[in-house]
Parts: C-alpha cells; sequence; structure tokens
C-alpha cells in the first residue's frame, strides 16, 4: 500500500481529494500491484512561501529499480501540477518505505 502526504500552504486553494485520487491512480496506472494509496492532505497554516510539498512512498520490490522509480517521479509530477492553478514552489519525494513497515488492513 502506497502512502501519499500532500502539504500546502494556506494561501492556495487545492482540491486535495482530487490531486490524492491523481497521485492513486498514476500509480496503479504505472504499477498495477501497488495497491490501493493511502494519502493525507494537511493544510499549513503557518509557513514562509507558498509552496506544495508531496512525499509518496511504496514499498521496495525487485521491478522498483532506480528507471522505474524516475519514471513514476515524472509521471506523478504531471499528474500533480495538472492540479496546481497558482505559482507556487513545488516539491516531490518519491521514496522507499523502510524495511520494518507494516501495513495492512485492521479489522477489531
Amino acid at each position: 500500500m502506497p502512502q501519499a502526504d500532500l502539504n500546502y500552504s494556506s494561501d492556495l486553494t487545492l482540491d486535495a481529494p482530487a490531486i490524492l485520487a491523481a497521485i492513486e491512480s498514476t500509480i496503479a496506472a504505472f504499477d498495477g500491484a501497488a495497491g490501493a494509496c493511502k494519502g493525507r492532505a494537511h493544510k499549513v497554516a503557518e509557513f514562509h512561501h507558498t509552496h506544495v510539498l508531496i512525499k509518496v512512498s511504496v514499498l521496495e520490490k525487485p521491478h522498483r529499480d532506480t528507471a522505474f522509480m524516475n519514471a513514476l517521479v515524472q509521471k506523478l509530477e504531471t499528474a500533480i501540477k495538472a492540479h496546481l492553478h497558482a505559482p507556487c514552489a513545488f516539491s516531490l519525494a518519491l521514496s522507499f518505505l523502510p524495511n520494518a513497515y507494516i501495513t495492512n488492513l485492521h479489522r477489531p
């Protein structure tokens, strides 16, 4: 299960659910085995410059090599920027989740 955190300054008007959905669909189209992307949006009230910071993490798998990650980060940048309609600093980090990471569904 990939994870996505969208952080953005409160002076921007964003459709955060649409951006998170675009991240999930971009990953799914590029890597069908990735699963649902757990996304969260954080509107930052106190900031220094207008910005968008996205951190996307995926599990490390044999097929997710350097070329794969470079191609996916470019696809994610294109998909996300299609939803940005105002000038802002833009940062996107695509990384692997730690080896000691648990992801599953909790059903009490």
